[in-house]
């Protein structure tokens, strides 16, 4: 008695959609992709383990060079401190 009484809800039309199905684009079968996959992931690789051997190599030269540059100049104060006495 005391209830409101709601509107009915309006349902709406479920509209009809077909799908169409696309097929995707078939490979060629005589180029699979595998190898050229392996050979760029193999060139990768050797980039990188020449970049790191380059850069130690480097390093290398350069500790060589700072200690040549200490040995000369402890030398040179040997060399000297023995000309003044």
């Amino acid at each position: 008695m005391f209830r409101p009484k709601l509107p009915d809800v309006p349902t709406l039309p479920t509209p009809t959609v077909t799908h169409q199905q696309t097929q995707a684009p078939v490979a060629l079968a005589g180029r699979p992709i595998a190898p050229y996959v392996g050979i760029g992931a193999s060139a990768v690789a050797a980039v990188v383990v020449v970049g790191i051997v380059l850069t130690a190599l480097l390093a290398a030269v350069a500790v060589s060079a700072v200690s040549v540059a200490i040995a000369a100049v402890v030398l040179r104060s040997l060399v000297n401190g023995a000309h003044k006495r």
